[in-house]
């Protein structure tokens, strides 16, 4: 019986960003597949009439600790696309990407695969000032300052 790796903090996060006719997207992967196509019922919906129904399937492969994933065109069994696609300008029927690969499906219609390393817990030492802690202040706190230093002029000069 296969046990699926946890997922620990440690791991790199896979991406994929799509630029289509709606604009862009990015979808966190974590399944085991993603339908990619014009069909609504895809997982990964792209708006485009120059795209397949299902135009290709993101699968997730596991190898001991490490996690990745293979584009295929079509189905991944039997079906391809029309037109086919392209990984880094290149016909492929399957690939592994790699962090950056850039995927065409049609005419400006585009998807990019990412792996994000996580970012290091971020450590401070004791009396340390963290550049990024900082403090939201209420408008209308500024305005009750305001007011008692107008006050505090008035009985002054009074």
């Amino acid at each position: 019986m296969a046990v699926a790796p946890t997922v620990t903090m440690n791991q790199p996060q896979h991406v994929f960003l799509v630029q289509d006719d709606t604009g862009q997207r990015e979808y966190i992967l974590t399944d085991a597949r993603y339908s990619i196509g014009r069909r609504s019922s895809c997982a990964i919906h792209l708006q485009s009439q120059f795209v397949s129904r299902l135009h290709a399937t993101l699968v997730r492969h596991l190898t001991d600790d490490h996690v990745y994933y293979r584009i295929v065109d079509g189905d991944g069994l039997q079906r391809a696309s029309a037109n086919g696609i392209l990984v880094n300008g290149n016909k492929v029927n399957a690939v592994i990407l790699q962090d950056g690969d850039v995927v065409t499906f049609g005419p400006q219609i585009l998807g990019r695969y990412e792996r994000r390393s996580p970012r290091p817990p971020k450590h401070t030492q004791p009396g340390e000032e963290d550049p990024f802690d900082i403090t939201l202040i209420d408008p209308a706190m500024l305005a009750e300052d305001l007011e008692l230093t107008v006050d505090e002029e008035a009985t002054r000069l009074f």
